[in-house]
């Protein structure tokens, strides 16, 4: 992989991304309706939200994603940009990590605005080492991204692919999902120790951001 044609791939997908605002709009909206209606409908104490809390972010993160990752392919579809990439010298795996990059950006800066919505609404205080958020969010984040970005590669070309992307994906990401979820529900409730789960998700990871990456080519060059 050529760092120059990575470069060139993250630079444009972050500067069309500057220019319309489409995703990071989308996802913060559909993230900030789903932490509102989960608080209303369950009213939390604090001891109650710590509990639930983890759960509920990752799964508000995790619909939000999958709103903007089944547009990830949509500018490269029009005017036939993907068959020019296709012709270019540039290796997959390049395409493949600026797109995953790029989204993974858009997904953390909602995140970030999300944090302290969800801190205020949940009246959350963790009880465990709450810097190891730091740790876990993004694990999971990159989880949810680098599996999401190929398979909406992989569905581009299929005609219903907004339903097709979170039949294959959502299966696939269970055990990160698992994993986050319990890493977060450790950490805000200080009864477990979470390494096992993080380890678990720097695993998953980097076998599935490497067999991603090993795999594009092929997805990239099929009619």
């Amino acid at each position: 992989m050529k760092p120059a044609y990575f470069l060139l791939h993250l630079k444009k997908d972050l500067h069309l991304e500057w220019r319309s605002k489409d995703a990071i709009n989308s996802m913060l909206f559909f993230a900030l309706l789903v932490v509102v209606l989960f608080s209303l409908a369950f009213d939390p104490t604090q001891d109650a939200s710590r509990k639930i809390a983890g759960g509920i972010l990752c799964v508000a993160m995790m619909f939000a994603a999958v709103s903007a990752l089944n547009q990830a392919w949509a500018r490269e579809l029009r005017n036939q940009v993907l068959d020019a990439l296709r012709m270019t010298p540039a290796p997959g795996a390049s395409l493949f990590l600026g797109k995953a990059i790029a989204n993974f950006a858009f997904v953390t800066i909602v995140e970030i605005v999300l944090a302290p919505v969800f801190v205020v609404f949940y009246n959350l205080r963790a009880v465990g080492n709450a810097w190891l958020l730091l740790l876990v969010i993004p694990l999971g984040t990159w989880a949810l991204i680098v599996n999401g970005v190929f398979f909406a590669a992989l569905s581009i070309r299929t005609r219903n692919r907004e339903m097709l992307l979170p039949l294959i994906l959502l299966p696939i990401f269970i055990p990160a999902l698992l994993g986050m979820v319990m890493a977060c529900s450790s950490i805000l409730t200080g009864e477990a120790d979470p390494t096992l789960w993080i380890k678990m998700l720097a695993a998953y990871d980097v076998a599935f951001t490497t067999l991603s990456m090993m795999l594009f080519e092929v997805i990239l060059h099929a009619e």
